[in-house]
């Protein structure tokens, strides 16, 4: 994963972020008539940068910041030109210099206010290892092409760069990186075109490669971000809300995915939000044998809200645990057979949460419960939506729980996918 990332790392941070840092920074570059000269100067400098020609604009970017040294956008977009151009450095001392120069202009930037989470993505990508010094594939030819790619982009030859990255997917039919990067240069030609027909072929163009990409491996968030980011501008709302939601679903572990549907709901005013579900009781183990449960007083006290169910999760979730022995519980042992030492799987909490549910329905059927907390009411509606797996690996995912999300995802797309469809975008 750290090696993907590392790859893509300026477009992982660029393509869904850096086309809204350019339209603010642009808004605040815009002036009047009479601009000052810095203005004027300033204004080129974005030109350039929004039309991705990053070593063009590095010289009057830092130019900018010797006439003023306390505009944090310009040296944030120092940081990122350079960053992307130091990419195509064959000389590693310069290449090493170049990102070192870069991550100062980062932390200048943070020093002047900056704590937007570009920014705080980009320090965090300079703090990773350098993506230079990673092959993009084991074919000689195909990653040297990639590189001419990387280069041609950096000077903003957009055209060149396509070129590159489509001989590279020829000579790597399995490049993830050639065909996620050939739809980057579509998306980006058509973004910066003012051709209303031009623009919509790009992006078609663009979806083709994304799809390319996602055939080659669709357990990776990018693909489909940069798909939904296409779509959207095409008008295509509910169709890039999808392609967000896919990435998520790709890769729910990593902070990226969940940027474009994040975007996307500010965009077009959707409220995103998980259901609240407070379990007001625990378990902990501090060594085999001995089990500690927490209660909260509140499940005690004789409620007919249904309250009392959560004793099940705590007894149940005790039954997972080791034996005083040391060995596995029976119930572990049977879920995981592979596995010689305990965690907290998907399976235990399903196995918890069923039993509460059983519980809260013998008291609905026997008029015990005249109520329901709303803790309790979301989990019954999930219940019957069938989504409580769903549920539990992206809201309430623990290291213990992310190990069962690949094999559930196996032969569940769909259903996670309609959690987030009809569940967590609140319509």
């Amino acid at each position: 994963m750290m090696i993907n990332q590392s790859l893509t790392a300026k477009r992982i941070l660029l393509n869904a972020c850096l086309l809204i840092t350019i339209s603010a920074v642009l808004s605040c570059a815009s002036v009047a008539f009479g601009q000052s000269d810095y203005e004027a100067r300033r204004q080129r400098a974005f030109d350039l940068y929004q039309q991705q020609n990053f070593a063009a604009a590095i010289p009057l970017l830092e130019d900018l910041v010797k006439t003023k040294s306390d505009d944090s956008s310009v040296w944030e977009a120092l940081g990122w030109s350079t960053m992307v151009v130091a990419r195509s450095i064959n000389d590693p001392i310069q290449r090493k210099q170049a990102r070192e120069r870069a991550n100062q202009a980062f932390l200048r930037a943070k020093e002047l206010g900056d704590d937007s989470n570009l920014l705080r993505s980009a320090l965090e990508a300079m703090a990773g290892p350098d993506p230079a010094d990673l092959k993009f594939s084991k074919t000689q030819e195909a990653d040297a092409a990639m590189r001419g790619g990387e280069e041609a982009y950096s000077r903003g030859d957009l055209d060149a760069a396509l070129a590159k990255y489509k001989r590279a997917l020829e000579l790597d039919p399995s490049l993830y990186h050639a065909a996620v990067f050939a739809g980057d240069m579509e998306f980006k030609k058509g973004h910066n075109s003012t051709d209303p027909q031009y623009r919509s072929d790009a992006f078609d163009r663009a979806g083709t490669w994304f799809a390319k990409a996602i055939a080659i491996d669709a357990n990776r968030e990018t693909a489909y971000r940069y798909w939904g980011d296409a779509l959207d501008a095409q008008g295509k709302t509910n169709k890039a809300r999808d392609k967000f939601v896919e990435a998520i679903i790709a890769e729910p572990y990593s902070r990226n995915p969940y940027a474009g549907l994040s975007q996307w709901a500010e965009r077009h005013k959707v409220q995103l939000g998980h259901p609240r579900i407070d379990i007001p009781t625990n378990v902990t183990s501090s060594k085999p044998g001995e089990i500690n449960i927490t209660i909260d007083d509140l499940m005690l006290k004789g409620k007919d809200d249904g309250s009392s169910a959560w004793l099940m999760y705590s007894i149940v979730r005790a039954n997972w645990m080791d034996k005083k022995d040391g060995g596995r519980s029976e119930k572990f042992a049977k879920a995981y057979p592979n596995e010689q030492a305990y965690r907290h799987s998907l399976a235990e909490e399903m196995d918890a949460l069923r039993l509460v549910i059983e519980s809260v329905q013998t008291q609905t059927k026997e008029k015990q419960a005249k109520t329901l907390t709303p803790s309790l009411q979301n989990l019954m509606k999930l219940n019957s939506a069938g989504l409580i797996e769903a549920y539990i690996l992206f809201a309430r995912p623990d290291q213990g729980i992310a190990r069962d999300y690949a094999a559930f995802r196996k032969d569940n797309r769909d259903k996670l996918k309609r959690y987030w469809l009809e569940v967590v975008i609140l319509h």
